[in-house]
């Protein structure tokens, strides 16, 4: 089975960002999803199950933090590694992130190279 990362943000300057950053894993086999919302976000990675989930946390409808706490704590998908991608650094944020059990936390603007290597590390895949 390929493996899958889903972009969830409602900026589409952020997700094209996110979509080149990884588009070296395509060439690993690696199938790349992008939803502009939380609601869309929730459905692909029920029916896609994606290893990899980088989520914006600020969206209109259903925000991040509620996705990250329906896919971790009610559909108990601990095999999906949420990344929780946010403008605010703020300490609060990281206890909710925490909280609803995302697995890690980085700030926009973020670093390519720690994306890269991330995704890598997550996947198995030598880059």
């Amino acid at each position: 089975m390929g493996k899958k990362v889903l972009i969830v943000d409602d900026e589409a300057h952020i997700r094209l960002l996110l979509e080149q950053t990884l588009e070296e894993f395509e060439d690993e086999g690696v199938e790349i999803l992008t939803a502009d919302n939380g609601t869309d976000g929730l459905e692909i990675i029920k029916k896609e199950r994606p290893q990899l989930v980088y989520l914006d946390v600020m969206m209109p409808g259903m925000n991040g933090f509620d996705v990250c706490n329906i896919v971790k704590n009610e559909m108990k998908m601990d095999d999906v590694y949420i990344v929780m991608l946010t403008a605010k650094g703020q300490e609060f944020d990281k206890q909710k992130g925490m909280e609803v059990g995302a697995d890690i936390y980085m700030t926009k603007p973020f670093n390519p190279d720690e994306i890269i290597e991330k995704t890598a590390e997550i996947l198995g895949i030598e880059i």
